[in-house]
């Protein structure tokens, strides 16, 4: 028998929203988190735009210690844990906690330390940094912080993919629970490059828009896109054994039924120029679900990083891989409204694809203005659409070729 993953738990920090009601809100809204950078100074720097978490009360989830010993990208992800974790209405107390995993990517890790102990070990000595560097700044510490914080002694992992990082998280721990090494896991990711040393490093390789025209900036699949927007944050899911779930009448999101990953192994930034594995990994996340037909499929949440190959490729990848209905199905990019949070991207993106679902509502793509014939599917602009949607992929895509993309469906499409 077949061994269903349930989605009973979900908690985002996210530059549209810390509450789910937030953040479902905004997107109905069409609202876009992009501002200009409050976090630090950018008059030295061309790219003075970003996707920033705002209004997050970090003292109500995490005592002035933990403040001290942590980078923002663990505050992030240990308080989307806390919120998923009372989401789910879990008692860990009663659950053998090492049958619970912990799966959380980063793509970077502590960038923000980085810096400020480069900094101080130029001005005062290298022997002189702090002792919490190396534990700050490891890209594995936050999925180590919430089981430390929480107590889960199952496996502890952290899959740095870069931009498919979350996505690729949240696809292991379903396979882990699938298959009986864990019962529940918290799935996600987590990122905060937000810094002087993020921008200007994705800057110097040309990835991101220059213009700083807040509405015409991150623009997936529009003609003039030219680069994408930084976003920071975290999503965190937890996923349980849905016979558990259900017996302790837990609420059920959706099913988590699908996983297909698969690498380019072409180009260390460039995807695949026709898609060709992205367009195998959706096709294997359809094909691990059980009696799912492509058809079937209603909504697509798009990598769509607002770079010229990134929404070219992915466009080719869905039509190579549904064929005439690809035209049917209804795409977005959500980082249209957030940024792109690379390795907490997939994360956030699952979140919002459930919320969807939840709500029978397509995300709309922000300032969408300018048709492009090399990206002509179904993309929803501006505003978002009413439609049952049963089934949906969310797709991440990586530096270094890394493709992933999860399929997820309601309780009710189970036979």
């Amino acid at each position: 028998m077949r061994r269903y993953v349930a989605v009973t738990g979900m908690g985002g920090v996210t530059p549209i929203g810390n509450t789910l009601t937030d953040i479902w809100n905004n997107i109905k809204n069409s609202y876009c988190g992009i501002d200009y950078i409050k976090q630090f100074d950018t008059s030295n720097q061309i790219v003075k735009i970003a996707g920033e978490v705002k209004n997050l009360k970090i003292e109500e989830y995490l005592d002035r210690k933990a403040i001290r010993r942590m980078d923002r990208v663990n505050q992030f992800g240990v308080i989307a844990a806390k919120m998923a974790l009372e989401d789910s209405g879990l008692d860990l107390n009663e659950i053998d906690r090492d049958k619970i995993g912990t799966i959380i990517s980063s793509g970077i890790g502590g960038l923000d330390t980085i810096q400020k102990e480069v900094e101080k070990g130029v001005k005062k000595g290298y022997d002189n940094i702090s002792p919490f560097f190396v534990p700050m700044s490891i890209v594995n510490m936050t999925s180590a912080y919430i089981a430390i914080e929480l107590g889960l002694n199952g496996m502890c992992n952290c899959p740095v993919t870069a931009c498919a990082g979350g996505t690729m998280a949240i696809g292991e721990a379903m396979r882990l629970i699938r298959h009986g090494y864990l019962d529940y896991a918290f799935a996600g990711g987590s990122e905060s490059c937000i810094i002087p040393l993020g921008t200007g490093g994705f800057t110097a390789m040309k990835a991101l828009n220059l213009h700083n025209d807040i509405s015409r900036a991150s623009i997936p699949f529009d003609k003039e896109r030219d680069g994408f927007v930084m976003g920071e944050g975290a999503g965190i899911l937890v996923l349980e054994d849905l016979e558990h779930a259900r017996k302790r009448n837990a609420k059920i999101y959706a099913i988590i039924d699908g996983y297909g990953a698969t690498c380019d192994a072409e180009h260390i930034t460039s995807p695949n120029p026709e898609g060709i594995f992205a367009q195998k990994a959706m096709e294997n996340a359809v094909s691990d679900a059980e009696n799912v037909d492509k058809s079937q499929i209603v909504y697509i949440n798009a990598h769509g990083t607002s770079t010229k190959l990134n929404d070219m490729c992915e466009t080719k990848a869905i039509k190579n891989a549904f064929g005439k209905i690809a035209y049917d199905m209804y795409v977005s990019s959500t980082k249209s409204m957030t940024g792109h949070l690379l390795g907490a991207s997939g994360a956030v993106e699952a979140i919002f694809t459930i919320l969807a679902m939840n709500n029978d509502f397509i995300p709309p793509t922000l300032n969408y203005k300018v048709p492009d014939e090399e990206c002509d599917l179904n993309i929803v602009p501006n505003v978002g659409v009413k439609a049952q949607i049963d089934y949906a992929l969310s797709n991440s895509f990586g530096f270094g070729g890394h493709n992933g993309s999860i399929l997820m469906r309601k309780e009710n499409t189970l036979i």
